[in-house]
């Protein structure tokens, strides 16, 4: 009875779990079934009833229809709730929080204009009549006739005047070009210097003097200074000289006025002994021109100077780079 009882349970047991493959059966002592070691190629099935094995899938990325594919971008990098960062303080240099305040005035030459000026806002500065006092600054540069903006090469400035350079809003087509002015520094000295260039990026009251000038007015350690000027006569004695450019001829005309003792306010030609007066244009580069010229080689100019001044010269030669001396001066 007792193996039957036992084969019953060995039925039921293959009925639920299927076939199996036959494994050996040894006994022990105590009448329990173990399976034989010596038994070569075992295998072992662990069988669960009514289960059914479900595999695990891989798992692959989802992608959102709606999103349109973009250029691959770097994650950003999300620091900790509790990072602070630490943001370096750096204090300018003295140099660097008076590089505006200061301009450096170069003594290279060439045409005024490498200095940066204070602006009229930045100095308190107003501007006011031409023929007034101006007050402005003053800085300095090594001086430049020869090829300065007036053109006034092979000139020399008279003894007992400087050199200066005009800031761009007055400059007016060249229309300074020889007049004087008088500067007084904070010293208290006063000097007269002859506008004969231009500085681009100087105020309207500012002038860049030749360092000789500058240093009668102040240290040149200063580099920058307050000064008052106004347009005054340059207080030449010696008569006027009029040149003409290089290419003049009767159909094409370029004249300058040169060692005038003011300013020039007008140009005037005569082809027919002074009956009739036509004008002329003044270049930027101070030079008063008719592009189609006067159609002769002789002609008769009058000179006109800011104080209503004027000299005229008879028999004037059209050939370029000849030049003709006054008899007078405005």
């Amino acid at each position: 009875m007792k193996y039957q009882h036992l084969a019953y349970l060995g039925i039921a047991a293959l009925r639920f779990a299927g076939p199996v493959s036959a494994t050996p059966i040894k006994r022990n002592e105590d009448d329990s079934a173990v399976c034989s070691p010596d038994v070569e190629d075992i295998q072992y099935v662990t069988v669960t009833p009514g289960v059914t094995p479900v595999s695990t899938p891989s798992v692959a990325p989802t992608v959102t229809p709606s999103e349109t594919p973009a250029f691959p971008t770097e994650a950003p990098i999300h620091p900790p709730s509790d990072f602070t960062p630490t943001i370096p303080v750096i204090a300018p240099s003295a140099s660097s929080a008076s590089a505006e305040a200061t301009p450096t005035a170069p003594a290279s030459q060439g045409t005024s204009g490498n200095i940066k000026p204070l602006s009229n806002a930045d100095n308190g500065q107003s501007l006011t009549n031409a023929n007034g006092d101006n007050s402005g600054i003053a800085t300095f540069y090594g001086g430049n006739v020869q090829g300065g903006a007036c053109s006034f090469s092979g000139y020399t400035i008279p003894a007992g005047l400087y050199g200066t350079a005009l800031g761009n809003p007055r400059w007016d087509n060249a229309a300074q070009c020889g007049a004087c002015v008088a500067v007084t520094g904070p010293n208290g000295k006063t000097v007269n210097a002859m506008i004969v260039d231009k500085c681009p990026e100087c105020d309207a009251n500012h002038l860049d003097l030749f360092q000789n000038a500058f240093t009668e007015l102040a240290d040149i350690s200063k580099g920058i200074i307050d000064i008052t000027w106004s347009y005054v006569p340059c207080g030449i004695t010696t008569p006027l000289i009029l040149k003409n450019k290089e290419g003049t001829s009767a159909h094409w005309f370029s004249m300058q006025v040169v060692n005038a003792n003011e300013a020039v306010t007008k140009f005037e030609v005569s082809t027919d002994g002074g009956n009739t007066w036509q004008g002329t244009t003044r270049s930027d580069y101070n030079f008063f021109e008719n592009t189609s010229g006067f159609g002769t080689q002789t002609v008769d100019v009058r000179v006109t100077g800011i104080s209503g001044k004027v000299v005229t010269v008879q028999n004037v030669g059209v050939v370029g780079g000849t030049t003709f001396t006054a008899s007078g001066n405005v």
